[in-house]
């Protein structure tokens, strides 16, 4: 199991690190689409669409990222978008959260479905959006969420005593929750005095966009948010996939599990990441 994530993890590294650094963002926006898509196949399937059927909103999905490209609309997502995703995360999320998987299998199917293809879509925006405003503010936001997942993995390991969601997901504790958050302030500060002030960056980090406009207690409260905001995330899916009695959204990536199991927690913090750098 360890060698297959390993195998894995060093594929993907592989084909996404060399769009990072060519001049044009769109080889980014296009690979990554690829895995959104593969994604949307995987929520299609979690709530209820026949394994063939589901490939019709993962091409959907596909067709809206291309049309994205091609007409430039990337670069011209209002505010208001990102925005508006954010009331939706914080009002539809914690309603989902406090329902419970049986309850979730009570919303109407058609509304469960549009509301992950959207979710996954505006996530795809703000990730190709980000990478369009350097890749620098890219991997700042990226980082946040892997490194709040490691973070709480390892405190929960040694600490986790209360869970936070048994229904949910069992693994999970507020010792995790509270070491995840810590590692995100730290890796918020480093980021603001060690790389963006001594390496050669091509953009400013979503960090010190926070300290250039709200200060230190801004950062600070603002990388706490976005943390929280990963766990919501990776709860949601959580929820999500025990509804549905699996462990893994899918198999398409050996040792990992599905797509959406990667990326579960970036679908709320990227286009949320968005909205405060519009502040």
């Amino acid at each position: 199991m360890l060698l297959q994530r390993v195998i894995t993890a060093v594929v993907l590294l592989a084909l996404l690190l060399p769009t990072l650094w060519v001049s044009t963002s769109w080889p980014f926006a296009l690979l990554t689409l690829l895995l959104i898509a593969a994604a949307g196949w995987e929520w299609a399937k979690l709530n209820g669409v026949a394994t063939i059927a589901a490939v019709g909103p993962g091409v959907l999905l596909a067709l809206a990222g291309l049309w994205a490209v091609h007409t430039g609309s990337v670069a011209k997502v209002p505010a208001a978008v990102w925005w508006g995703a954010t009331v939706a995360w914080l009002a539809l999320g914690a309603l989902a959260l406090r329902g419970g998987p049986s309850a979730w299998l009570r919303w109407p199917a058609v509304l469960r479905l549009a509301l992950g293809l959207l979710a996954l879509w505006v996530a795809w925006l703000a990730l190709a959006k980000a990478r369009m405003v350097g890749v620098n503010f890219l991997l700042s936001s990226l980082c946040l969420v892997w490194v709040a997942d490691i973070g709480a993995y390892a405190a929960g390991r040694a600490c986790g005593r209360r869970k936070l969601a048994p229904t949910i997901s069992p693994g999970k504790s507020w010792e995790g929750v509270a070491g995840g958050m810590l590692s995100v302030l730290v890796l918020a500060v480093l980021w603001v005095l060690w790389i963006d002030r001594r390496w050669p960056v091509d953009s400013a980090s979503l960090y010190t966009q926070f300290v250039e406009h709200l200060g230190w207690a801004g950062l600070l409260l603002l990388a706490l948010l976005l943390a929280g905001f990963s766990v919501l995330g990776d709860l949601f899916e959580s929820l999500v996939k025990r509804a549905a009695g699996t462990k893994d959204s899918s198999r398409l990536l050996p040792g990992h599990g599905g797509v959406l199991d990667r990326i579960d927690a970036l679908l709320p913090v990227l286009p949320i990441a968005m909205a405060l750098a519009s502040l």
